[in-house]
This record gives structure tokens, sequence and C-alpha cells, in this order.
């Protein structure tokens, strides 16, 4: 078989494996090795292959940043970080209308700055954040639909896990590409915020009220946040101006949450323990997927179907604002049943090649982390758009007694605030280029 054809007919074959719970990793894997097999037509030069394929993949210093950041937010869990982050918001916010609402989405960005993983934000903060809106009578569509919504911030608010491996297999530098997402970060919490303002001031039977903290008690709030704070400002900031490696970074940031778990009594020999198993578990899925993404795209880069559809793309003339939004539209799609890292490992060795040879009026570094943020936004919009929304499920889970039919009600205005703040960000690559050109 011809092997642009071959190479074309595998993905059908890999997304019936997936809809059929193979694991995504394996899946790719399988994919991959029997495709190259076919590409070959012999076995040697496969096994010659696969001898070298995991050590070529796992001896990255950059993926060890993977388990750091992992264990980093293990450690923040333990030390009581997203109730902290959520009381401190909750004193100046929570007893405005819609309010507490407005505090979960400020936790879920905070805590997101520690964590790098939205389905881990998303659950970590439902059990925080759910029984306090249930007991302020919030109705279970908006509480559902912002909790799900806010998870959606733990992968886009640097750190992220996600912008280490696109940075990665676009060769950029991920400090760049973190100062880059910090923006889009913002304007996402700051949009959820105005969309429960909105949805409350039409509608404000949906939301309870708890009264106004007392001041002192504020200030006591915010006194038990500030070390969360300041470590987002060291580990971030340390890596934006160089004073030591996305590594590094992420080593200090783990050693300091660690630390701070301790103090806190969060931290005893068992749930360090457990901290190590969750982290080493975590690792050994993403390194999975990124072996499974290694082996599948060798295939279809010896079947060179990257560079005939870069190639095609160029030669049709097609705008290339037209192919970039084909291609977000593909990750909004694609997002509501595949995990975000899974998606960019996958299709980045496939559009990222198209997307260079596009002219943008911007510079190839500009180009490829404009893109990045774009990728990451979108495929997190996948994770709440119904049905099949990764973090609904996730929500769904924790709050039985809330129906799935109110939680897609209650998520949809996210969804159309984040689909404003992606279109704003295509038509004006300035607002996420900005930290760049400071």
């Amino acid at each position: 078989m011809d092997p642009i054809w071959l190479a074309t007919a595998s993905f059908p074959v890999l997304l019936i494996l997936i809809f059929l719970r193979v694991p995504i990793g394996l899946s790719m894997l399988v994919v991959g090795f029997f495709g190259s097999w076919q590409v070959y037509g012999s076995a040697a030069p496969l096994l010659n292959q696969m001898k070298n394929l995991a050590y070529g993949q796992f001896s990255s210093h950059s993926l060890s940043i993977v388990p750091l950041f992992l264990l980093m937010g293990q450690f923040a869990t333990l030390g009581g970080m997203s109730q902290a982050l959520f009381k401190a918001a909750e004193a100046f916010l929570g007893h405005r209308k819609g309010g507490l609402a407005m505090a979960a989405i400020g936790a879920c960005a905070g805590f997101g700055a520690i964590c790098g993983s939205s389905l881990a934000t998303a659950a970590t903060m439902g059990q925080v954040a759910l029984p306090e809106l249930k007991r302020a009578g919030y109705a279970g569509s908006l509480a559902s639909g912002t909790l799900a919504a806010g998870g959606t911030l733990g992968i886009l608010i640097p750190p992220s896990i996600v912008l280490v491996i696109y940075a990665i297999l676009a060769e950029q530098n991920i400090a760049k590409l973190f100062a880059a997402a910090f923006i889009p970060g913002i304007l996402a919490a700051l949009g959820y915020m105005l969309v429960i303002n909105i949805v409350v001031h039409l509608n404000p039977k949906l939301a309870g009220s708890v009264p106004p903290m007392p001041w002192p008690e504020r200030w006591q709030a915010v006194g038990a946040v500030w070390p969360v704070l300041l470590i987002f400002v060291v580990v971030v900031g340390g890596i934006y101006t160089g004073l030591f490696t996305p590594t590094e970074g992420a080593a200090v940031g783990a050693v300091s949450t660690g630390l701070l778990a301790w103090l806190r009594g969060g931290l005893t020999r068992k749930k360090l323990q457990e901290a190590f198993e969750s982290t080493a578990g975590g690792t050994a899925m993403v390194f999975m997927i990124v072996l499974g993404a290694a082996a599948y795209n060798s295939f279809l880069a010896l079947s060179q179907l990257p560079q005939e559809l870069a190639g095609w793309v160029g030669a049709q003339g097609f705008s290339p604002y037209m192919v970039l939004w084909a291609i977000l539209v593909f990750y909004l799609i694609f997002g509501c049943v595949m995990d975000s890292l899974s998606m960019i490992l996958l299709t980045i060795p496939i559009f990222f090649p198209m997307v260079s040879g596009l002219d943008f009026g911007l510079t190839p570094e500009e180009t490829a982390i404009w893109f990045g943020i774009l990728v990451l936004i979108t495929v997190e919009v996948g994770l709440i758009t119904p049905p099949v929304g990764m973090n609904l499920f996730v929500i769904q889970s924790m709050a039985p007694d809330i129906s799935i039919r109110d939680t897609y009600r209650g998520v949809w205005p996210f969804v159309a605030s984040d689909l404003i703040r992606v279109t704003l960000l295509v038509i004006f690559p300035a607002i996420t280029l900005v930290a760049l050109r400071l």
C-alpha cells in the first residue's frame, strides 16, 4: 500500500481503538509500529527502531519537569492550599451576588498556577468549593458549570505540563511559552467571572448569598495564602528571568510546596508515600503517551504525510487564517473525546510544519508560540463542551445529585466566553505575544 494512503487510513483505526477504550498511548504505539513495519517492508528496521525509541525519548532532560510539576500539585493538595485559596477569594467576593462562584474561579486560577493539570484542578477545587456553593444556595447548573470551566485554568495558567510537551515538540523556549500563556490565562479567569456576573443578573435565583466576612478574618485568609503566591512568583518569575531553568524551577516548586505541606501538618510519612506513588503513576501515564506518540509520529514521518499535507495546503493558496481556523475547529471537536496531552502529541507533528509555512506577519518564533497557546486553549474548550467534555464528567462524579442536563446547561455560557476569547487571540496576536516583547 502507498505510504500516504497507509498513514491516512491509520487515523480512523487509531480512533476506533481509542473509542474501544484501548489506552491512548498503547493505541498509538501499536498503530505506529504496525505502520512502520508496512512502510519498511521487513521487521529488521522496525526492531532497530524499537531498540532506540524509548531511550531517545526519555533521555531528554526537559521531560524531568513532568514528575516534578506533578509532585508539586500533590504537595499543594496535601498542604491545604486549595482550601486557603478558596477562602481568600471568598473573603472579598463571597458576599457579592454570584461572588462565591467567582471566588471558585479565582481559586481555580491560583491552584492552577501550582498544579498544571486541568482534571486535577477541577477535581480538587470541586471537593473544596462544591459543598460551599450548595450550602449558599447556588443552583446546581451554575455550581457545576463554574467548577468544570474553572478546571481548565489549571493547564493554561503557567506552569503547564502540556506547554512543556509542546515546547519539546516544536523546539521552542519553555520560559517564553509560560510567559505567553499568562495573559490569556488571566483573560480566561476574568471572562469566566464576567459570565457569572451576567448569568446571575439575568436570573438572580441561580445564586445564593453569604454574609460579609469581618475584616480581621479577611486579612487572616489572605495571610494563609501568601506562601502560594510566593511560590508562584519564585517559580515562574525565576524561569522567565533566567534565574534557573524550567527543570530547576519545577524542583524549587516541588520542594517549596512540600515544605509548606509539612509545616501545615499535611505531609505525614503515609501521605508522602501516597504522593510519590500518585506522581509515579501520573508520570508513567504521561510517558506512555509520549512513547506511543513517538512511535506513531515516526511512522507518519516515514510515510511523508506531514510534508505532503503541508505542501498541498501551500499549493492550494488558502488564506493562512482559513487554515488556522480549520485546525482550531478540529481541535475543538476532538478535544471533546481526547485529553489535551494526547491531542497535542498526536497532531503537532502534522499541523506545526503546516502552520510554520504560512505567513501571519510574525517571526517564526512568534508564530510557533502564538499557535501553541491557541491550540492549548482550544483543546481545553473541548474539555467543557457537551456532550462528552471530560471536565464535565469529573464534576458530575462529585455531584451525582446534579443532573448531567443541568451541568450541560450551566457550562454553555463559559464555552461561549472561551470561543470569544479564542477569536480575540486569533485576530490580535499581540495579546499573546506582548509578554515576549517587554
